[in-house]
């Protein structure tokens, strides 16, 4: 299937130039499922993905209390539940989440038919996080508009003079735009200290965003009736993420960059807020 460009819109029907990067546990939803760790008696302990952002520092490094427990490492496989193995019940997981302090903005983003990357710690197989958005799409997850995807996504394909497809074409070109970045698959480091993947999953997101806005300029600036009325827009993508370190790397590393696009939020106890 060839892809197409697509982009959410200002009221003045211009695109908007607004795309968003997600991480996933406890900021678009919140997930049942547990990340395993052991107690000074040798049994398994599972651990809730929002506790493991505040404990995870200290797993393995000192002895703590979690919930009537004595923490003192991993287990075997902590993250067993969070890779490909674990994929088919990441899909029924997702359905049984619940909204996260991010949610709004994700709903936002896929309603507008706006460009988003997924950047979690997870190690699913990209394409079962894809999926797991897909079902969001098809059965309407709190508040996700198919029809209003698609009303958008056809108008974007009218504004640059774009061939027509079916609905169900349309919602999976869509999804084929996305990035889908799980930066411990196949890459165990990156559960355990993924700010730096995520960093580099965010360089690369930021490289495909760049080059997809100037090629959305060229196509409105070669467009009869809207060249000479439209004002490029800024370019910004909102980032967000309930781990305070992971916001921390995030915003120390593109701060000071002379062309920064990335804005960053922390939705650290379900609070969203700009980290400036």
């Amino acid at each position: 299937m060839r892809k197409e460009y697509t982009e959410g819109f200002q009221s003045e029907s211009t695109p908007d130039m607004k795309y968003y990067a997600f991480d996933w546990d406890d900021n678009i939803v919140h997930m049942p499922t547990k990340i395993i760790v052991k107690d000074d008696s040798g049994n398994e302990v599972g651990m809730s993905t929002d506790d493991f952002a505040e404990y995870r520092h200290m797993i393995g490094k000192e002895p703590f209390d979690y919930k009537g427990s004595t923490i003192v490492d991993y287990a075997d496989e902590p993250f067993r539940n969070f890779r490909s193995g674990g994929d088919k019940d990441f899909l029924v997981d997702s359905m049984k989440a619940k909204v996260g302090p991010a949610f709004d903005d994700f709903r936002e983003a896929i309603n507008n038919g706006s460009i988003f990357a997924i950047i979690t710690a997870r190690g699913h197989n990209p394409n079962t996080i894809k999926e797991a958005i897909y079902n969001y799409i098809i059965s309407g997850f709190n508040g996700i508009d198919k029809d209003q995807l698609l009303k958008n996504l056809k108008k974007y394909r009218s504004f640059v003079d774009e061939e027509d497809m079916s609905d169900e074409e349309l919602i999976k070109s869509y999804l084929e735009l996305n990035k889908y970045n799980p930066v411990s698959f196949g890459n165990e480091e990156g559960a355990v200290n993924p700010e730096e993947a995520k960093v580099e999953a965010m360089e690369e997101f930021v490289s495909y965003i760049k080059g997809m806005a100037a090629l959305l300029n060229k196509k409105i600036f070669l467009k009869k009736g809207i060249r000479n009325k439209f004002i490029p827009k800024e370019v910004s993508i909102g980032f967000s993420d309930d781990d305070p370190k992971n916001i921390e790397v995030m915003k120390k590393h593109f701060e000071n960059k002379p062309d920064n696009i990335v804005k960053t939020y922390s939705t650290a106890g379900g609070v969203k807020r700009e980290v400036k």
